[in-house]
């Protein structure tokens, strides 16, 4: 018989046996835990239909459907979870810990395979992540103007083995109207908690971690507010370095980008940079002098990371300032805060 196991008993075990999340493919592309291999139990439009059985006709009704769906294609299940794995422990799960994971796991240990099922399902991990972001640890957050190069140096701290968080990695994003340039696509909003809670997962919350300062928004993924807020009231370092030496630094990370892409951010934040500024930071990308059109930007992002960080309470506040972008300087001198 399968053996159903509580959340943190199946996170363990996943660190050795793989795990089959046995959901629909829209459900897994939605969110799934991290390292979840997708072996759909029905495609989309059979759990639709199996779905509406359920509500219009009856449980029975349901579940004969679904039998017809399952048993034709229970050998290839097994096939495709030997390609994946060639041990004899898996993990497998489903929305609820109910029928679809249930019929899986008697299939897979008919074929002589151990079976651990998480109990209560995805729903239960789901809970289980948006409980970790209220636990209680020593968040330092790194702050600086646009361009300041705090990825490099959150990752320079980590070098001299310090714990960080780079949420931005996490978000396939950099933040500001640029911030998508060049990356993968942003993950949905369930699966950048999920990937934010496997992180957390691998720190020590007995000793403090370093963030980037970020608002709730990084591109469209959204900080959980339980976590944000934690964030917002934490001790902040931050780091100033000259506008030129930023500049400098912003025109050498996106410069390399296609004029087009540079164009599309400036447009889209072209209520807030002002019709005039905008208009003459285009026209500098198009003439080649994407310094200039760099420099007109910085002041506009410098005045709303400014207005930002007046709402932090000043006591909380340490401020470092630098001559230029030294990430190996900075790092030395900041991490012994």
């Amino acid at each position: 018989m399968p053996t159903p196991i509580s959340v943190s008993e199946f996170l363990d075990f996943s660190k050795e046996h793989p795990v089959f999340d046995v959901r629909s493919p829209n459900e897994y592309e939605l969110g799934h835990i991290p390292g979840a291999h997708s072996l759909p139990l029905f495609t989309n439009e059979e759990r639709k239909v199996v779905g509406i059985a359920y509500k219009q006709v009856s449980r029975e009704a349901a579940v004969n459907l679904g039998i017809d769906f399952f048993t034709p294609k229970m050998k290839t299940l097994v096939e495709t979870a030997k390609k994946i794995n060639n041990g004899n422990t898996f993990l497998v799960h489903c929305w609820r810990g109910g029928m679809r994971s249930g019929s899986v796991a008697w299939l897979l240990e008919l074929y002589g395979y151990k079976v651990y099922l998480l109990k209560g399902g995805y729903k239960a991990y789901r809970n289980v992540v948006l409980e970790k972001f209220e636990e209680e640890r020593e968040l330092l957050i790194l702050g600086g103007r646009t361009g300041s190069g705090k990825t490099l140096i959150l990752h320079e701290l980590e070098k001299f083995g310090e714990q960080i968080l780079d949420l931005e990695k996490l978000a396939h994003h950099k933040g500001s109207a640029f911030g998508g340039i060049g990356e993968e696509p942003q993950p949905t909003q369930e699966m950048f908690e999920n990937e934010l809670f496997f992180e957390l997962s691998k720190i020590d919350k007995n000793k403090r971690v370093w963030v980037e300062d970020e608002s709730n928004l990084i591109g469209s993924r959204v900080i959980p507010q339980s976590f944000y807020s934690k964030m917002r009231e934490a001790q902040a370092i931050f780091v100033n370095i000259p506008f030129e030496a930023r500049v400098e630094y912003i025109t050498n990370e996106y410069g390399k980008f296609n004029k087009e892409d540079l164009k599309s951010a400036i447009q889209r934040i072209t209520k807030r940079l002002g019709g005039l500024s905008a208009k003459h930071a285009l026209e500098a990308i198009d003439s080649g002098n994407l310094k200039y059109a760099f420099e007109l930007c910085l002041a506009y992002y410098d005045k709303t990371y400014d207005y930002g960080k007046s709402k932090r309470e000043k006591e909380s506040i340490t401020n470092f300032s630098f001559d230029n972008l030294n990430v190996e300087e900075i790092a030395k001198k900041i991490k012994n805060i």
